[in-house]
């Protein structure tokens, strides 16, 4: 480097010179030994010699680790962890929450069932109090529990479908076709829900399945199932509140028997709902570690021994 000042100057504002500087230029000139040794301006590359050998043991190497996933490598962030890795703890616990709902909902038509069969019977003969007792307790108790599990099972669902979105985003490089506030009105709103929830899921299929985002989604024979089990769900649901409302011993009778044919509704919407969980989350996240089945090495057959180079006298080992 060499420094060349260009002169003095008075810096404004100040009084009695004191905030006098020097206007300095800087000008970078290439050292005499490096510009006589650089020739043509060409690299000459020797011959080459293969891979490095050492005389004794290096004591350098990689640190001592096993498979372990991303967010578990030291410098990352464990609390956050990537939307296809989250979906794997999610689809868990949804799946859980959907058999345990599909349970519910069994025992709670079977319970209606019953309660049918005790009205059908007591139109001949009068019923013990006690059967109709546990009739009663039954129906009250599993029907309760049901509509609880199908608010934790709408929950668990949804947060699963938002996270799968997100997943299904990030693989394919593209921006999710509908907004949030978009999916949630699809999903909550009456009416409106019978449409757009399965259109949809066509669309986190279409992206999770890596199609063109220029072609129109088409459900796949799951969808179109479970699009088919949420409507008739949600149509049994909607005819059973409405046979309540009437009167007359016919009209109770009645609705007792489509809160049956309810129940069993939700039972398929449950199942089908843990089909279409489990496929889409194997389609979107990796593959969960519990799996994959640890293989190890027992032998080696027909290879050729490895070239040896000769201990050394001095090695210490």
């Amino acid at each position: 480097m060499n420094r060349a000042a260009s002169g003095w100057e008075s810096a404004p504002g100040h009084r009695g010179g004191r905030g006098a500087h020097v206007s300095v230029r800087w000008v970078a000139l290439v050292p005499e030994g490096a510009r006589a040794g650089r020739g043509d301006g060409r690299r000459r590359r020797g011959p080459y010699l293969g891979p490095p050998s050492y005389d004794v043991m290096p004591r350098w190497g990689f640190p001592h680790v096993v498979w372990r996933w991303p967010t578990a490598v030291q410098g990352t962030s464990a609390a956050t962890p990537v939307p296809s890795q989250r979906l794997l703890l999610i689809a868990r616990n949804a799946v859980a929450v959907l058999w345990t709902l599909a349970a519910l909902a069994t025992v709670a038509a079977g319970a209606e069932i019953w309660r049918y069969v005790l009205l059908v019977l007591s139109r001949d003969r009068a019923l013990s109090p006690a059967v109709v007792g546990a009739s009663d307790a039954l129906v009250l108790t599993f029907s309760l529990l049901t509509f609880v599990m199908t608010v934790f099972a709408f929950a668990a669902a949804a947060w699963w479908l938002l996270v799968a979105r997100k997943a299904a985003a990030d693989e394919s490089g593209q921006r999710p076709p509908r907004q949030t506030w978009q999916v949630l009105f699809g999903l909550l709103v009456p009416g409106p829900n019978l449409a757009m929830a399965g259109s949809i899921l066509a669309e986190l299929e279409h992206a999770a399945i890596r199609r063109p985002a220029n072609r129109r989604p088409t459900p796949s024979r799951l969808v179109l199932a479970w699009w088919v089990a949420w409507v008739a769900n949600a149509l049994l649901l909607t005819l059973t509140v409405v046979w309540r409302a009437r009167d007359g011993v016919q009209a109770q009778v009645d609705a007792v028997l489509l809160t049956a044919f309810t129940d069993l509704s939700a039972v398929l919407l449950a199942v089908l709902t843990v089909l279409v969980v489990r496929r889409f989350t194997k389609l979107l996240a990796p593959m969960d570690e519990q799996l994959v089945r640890p293989l190890r090495v027992l032998r080696v057959e027909n290879a050729p021994e490895p070239p040896r180079r000769p201990r050394p006298r001095t090695a210490a080992r």
